[in-house]
């Protein structure tokens, strides 16, 4: 659960200047402004964390670097989708962290890590598939579709996505540790229980 509170917030974290870009480009019609506004927040955003002292990680350093390069190619030749590319950076970024084996193991209750941490695998890889289709398809809709299309889409796309995935992985992780666990002899389930914290050991055994 922490791991994709983690990258859904990095990632919320992110689009924030693009919805500040769009919420503008959509009122005034006018890039050069929305840009320079987008382009502000995102400064404004790494500038907070530097006050507060907490430390800014490298994904957050990439954002603040799209966030500058998108916004002077819009304001230097007044095309919008220049901003609307950047979410497909982070989400292939993010995607290419996704392919490292287990990332997801570390994260889960011991009893899922212990039990079925090849089923975790495969989960995680699923969310990398996610994160490129998500990058290719914000792509597609920025060459192809206007500034409205493209938010619609997206933001349907992106929560429902996200949600059907987060929901079918937990689902396969509990379903199969059950599993798992229901085959293995009594004495094997009992003391994988009791080394993952769900029972407590016998008192004589203490």
């Amino acid at each position: 659960m922490r791991a994709f509170l983690r990258t859904a917030t990095v990632l919320l974290a992110d689009l924030a200047s693009s919805l500040v870009f769009l919420i503008l480009f959509s009122l005034t019609h006018n890039a050069l402004l929305a840009a320079g506004v987008g382009m502000a927040f995102g400064l404004v955003q790494i500038g907070l964390q530097r006050v507060r002292r907490k430390p800014i990680e490298t994904m957050e350093w990439l954002s603040l670097f799209l966030v500058l390069a998108s916004g002077t190619a819009t304001a230097l030749t007044d095309d919008p989708r220049f901003v609307l590319f950047k979410p497909s950076a982070l989400y292939a970024i993010v995607g290419l962290v996704m392919l490292r084996p287990g990332w997801m193991i570390r994260y889960l209750p011991k009893i899922a890590a212990s039990t079925v941490p090849d089923i975790a695998t495969y989960v995680g890889y699923a969310w990398s598939a996610l994160m490129f289709t998500s990058a290719a398809l914000n792509a597609y809709l920025a060459i192809s579709t206007d500034v409205a299309t493209w938010a619609a889409t997206m933001a349907v796309f992106g929560l429902c996505s996200k949600a059907a995935l987060f929901v079918a992985g937990f689902a396969a992780i509990r379903i199969a540790t059950r599993s798992r666990l229901r085959a293995l002899p009594a004495h094997e389930r009992e003391a994988v229980l009791i080394a993952t914290g769900w029972h407590s050991a016998p008192a004589e055994s203490r």
